[in-house]
């Protein structure tokens, strides 16, 4: 079958790889009908040195059932499904929390012998505990809704639920990228009166006063931090959503809550230095977040998909055949794209 690997920095390219096969009886194989890139994908995009193992790429993906293990008990072949960013039991003491990022039976796509999800067909381990069934066919029109899923539209929604947004409170969101978005798509689904997107791309702003930002402030640093305070009659917000992952998010974050407020950060984190010092620690700040455990809030999110209530695959902007994938990252790479969908 045809893969993405990444070689080194800037080296994305489609290969043929081994065909995946039943390798344990609790596997299943799925052949991929829709997958995308996630702005994590960038990271190693930008930074990976060359090496002579190169990397199976992608995590977030859709398709069909074609074969199953002999122990698999909940799917079949010709079963529509989605899944999540990570592969697990759902069935540990951790799964049971809700926290499938963690189980010890589980593990990452696309490493230890794993598929990625850019490719055709990818072999998914403890394929009942993975894998959510659709109730919709493979050429349903909500596919590229569904997708987000996977990852990004859990990720927000994991930000506005670990930092307890509810009915009526005052919301900031940092980052409008994919997963900013997607947190503000929760923090409205949840019931936030007033949602603050920080932001300076227009079309992408655009996209979250449609998804229910009621304000945008493009201003950074100070600036930025002032004119959120102007917004909420100088106390800033009681929650903030940090969906960037940089040190100049944080720090944005901690300038922007109210006293006793929480700041949520589901931001990859590309530095390892808190700025959590003693005049943010007088204010009683909550800091929470993670990384999301997407397989436990599929089943929660799926219905507001089904029935349009929210429209999430908005955010894919482009769509590339996987012949042309290098083609997406570099698009994202560049700020040229959003989100690209990938259609094997």
């Amino acid at each position: 079958m045809r893969a993405t690997l990444l070689h080194a920095a800037q080296d994305v390219r489609v290969e043929d790889v081994t065909d995946p096969k039943i390798q344990q009886p609790t596997d299943a194989i799925v052949r991929i009908v829709l997958s995308c890139v996630c702005g994590s994908d960038l990271w190693p995009y930008k930074s990976l040195e060359a090496t002579h193992d190169p990397r199976h790429m992608g995590h977030e993906f859709l398709g069909v059932v074609e074969e199953t293990g002999s122990e698999v008990r909940t799917l079949k072949r010709g079963d529509v499904v989605v899944a999540p960013f990570v592969w697990a039991d759902n069935t540990c003491a951790y799964c049971r929390e809700g926290l499938q990022t963690s189980c010890p039976h589980g593990g990452q796509w696309g490493v230890n012998g794993v598929d990625g999800g850019q490719g055709q067909a990818a072999r998914v381990p403890l394929a009942d505990g993975t894998l959510v069934k659709l109730p919709v066919g493979e050429g349903s029109e909500l596919l590229p809704d569904v997708l987000t899923l996977s990852d990004v539209l859990s990720t927000g929604y994991h930000a506005a639920h670990t930092a307890g947004v509810r009915r009526g409170d005052t919301v900031t969101v940092i980052g409008d990228g994919a997963v900013g978005l997607s947190a503000v798509i929760s923090a409205k689904l949840l019931g936030a009166e007033q949602i603050i997107l920080m932001g300076r791309h227009t079309a992408r702003t655009d996209l979250g006063r449609v998804f229910g930002a009621t304000d945008v402030v493009a201003e950074r640093g100070e600036e930025g931090v002032a004119k959120v305070r102007d917004l909420t009659g100088g106390e800033g917000t009681r929650k903030v959503l940090e969906c960037v992952g940089l040190k100049d998010a944080i720090v944005q974050s901690f300038g922007v809550v109210r006293a006793g407020g929480t700041i949520s950060r589901v931001g990859a984190p590309q530095f390892t230095d808190m700025p959590f010092g003693f005049a943010d620690f007088m204010r009683n700040i909550t800091l929470t977040g993670g990384v999301a455990p997407a397989r436990a809030y599929i089943e929660e999110l799926m219905p507001h998909v089904l029935d349009g209530s929210i429209r999430p695959g908005r955010v894919f902007d482009r769509t590339v055949a996987l012949e042309d994938i290098a083609d997406g990252y570099r698009a994202m790479n560049d700020r040229e794209a959003l989100k690209v969908l990938v259609r094997p």
